[in-house]
């Protein structure tokens, strides 16, 4: 059955079939070849057990909550503050992409929103001052990613939803990860920079009165990050009610800074439906795939599996990380031939 799985997996990514559809296909593949079909109806009742989650709202909530702090240009001046501080490292603005992905996730929960807005502002300097186009591309890339461990991250909130797990749990599980993880990715240009000074572009001139000058815009992000993990964990507000928080968090800081307009609220609206609904389609395909791999007794199987291997859980985690990176790389090495 894995086996199964796998190929299966591997034909309808190769072929360019969208994630959401894969897994809604698997789950009726995966169905008839091992109950008839007979398992497919039940669908509709783990589809409604499952949308009628209250924690489902926070999702939109936290894409709003980004798409605002892109339209207001909180993030734009949140990603020129970080400039200012951590650009004096080896590999210069390719640091600032790490730091501003991981203050802007922390506010938005959004790892594409990350990875977009940073994107969007950052990719100009590579030709301006002579950055390794692949590496600060990498750097853009990689620090999208730590919208995933970071809270209120969108993703463990899936995961939470997916798997009956504590999303407060999960957030309180993904912060050191998420520290570690940037750390490691600053790191990792840090020391190609050093190897290849090349790589690191011409360096961003500042004072230590320019620095002081822009500590204002980096307080926003920090201000709606520690209203929305700290209403959580302290008691006053569930995940759903803390995303609410988080935006109205964020039109009141528009106000203030006379950027706030219908015009933006309408078009941060229209970014977050379209966002929302590929999220949604992702959901329900997850919803199918686990409903049915649950039902015929996949769980099982893979908890035998691991458990006669007869490693401790740290090395179960190795096996599946290994597992992950040469399925990674094949895909890698099938899409560049």
């Amino acid at each position: 059955m894995a086996l199964t799985i796998i190929v299966g997996l591997l034909i309808l990514v190769l072929a360019a079939v969208p994630v959401a559809a894969v897994l809604g296909i698997l789950s009726f593949v995966l169905d008839h070849i091992s109950m008839g079909g007979s398992l497919t109806p039940a669908l509709a009742e783990i589809y409604w057990d499952k949308s009628k989650e209250f924690i489902l709202v926070a999702v939109p909530m936290f894409i709003l909550l980004g798409e605002i702090m892109l339209r207001a240009g909180i993030a734009q001046r949140m990603y020129g503050a970080v400039i200012q501080w951590i650009s004096w490292l080896p590999g210069g603005l390719m640091h600032a992409n790490i730091g501003s992905c991981t203050i802007f996730a922390a506010s938005s929960g959004s790892s594409v929103a990350t990875a977009a807005t940073v994107g969007t502002v950052a990719y100009p300097e590579i030709e301006a001052r002579g950055y390794n186009e692949r590496l600060f591309l990498g750097s853009l890339a990689a620090g999208g990613t730590i919208g995933i461990l970071v809270p209120p991250s969108i993703n463990l909130i899936i995961y939470g939803l997916l798997t009956d797990t504590s999303v407060p749990e999960l957030y309180l599980a993904g912060i050191i990860p998420g520290i570690v993880l940037s750390s490691l990715f600053m790191l990792a240009i840090f020391v190609a920079c050093i190897y290849r000074p090349a790589w690191g572009g011409t360096k961003v001139e500042t004072t230590w009165a320019q620095r002081i000058k822009c500590l204002p815009d980096l307080l926003p992000p920090i201000l709606l990050f520690m209203a929305v993990v700290g209403s959580i964990y302290g008691g006053i507000a569930s995940v759903t009610e803390a995303a609410a928080v988080g935006v109205l968090g964020a039109i009141f800081v528009a106000w203030f800074r006379n950027s706030y307009s219908w015009n933006l609220l309408q078009v941060a609206l229209a970014g977050t439906m379209s966002t929302v609904g590929t999220i949604i389609w992702l959901i329900l395909g997850a919803v199918a795939f686990v409903g049915i791999y649950n039902l015929i007794g996949g769980a099982d199987f893979m908890r035998s599996l691991f458990s006669g291997l007869g490693l401790p859980a740290i090395g179960i985690v190795f096996v599946m990380m290994g597992i992950l990176v040469i399925l990674g790389t094949f895909m890698e090495w099938i899409a560049i031939a």
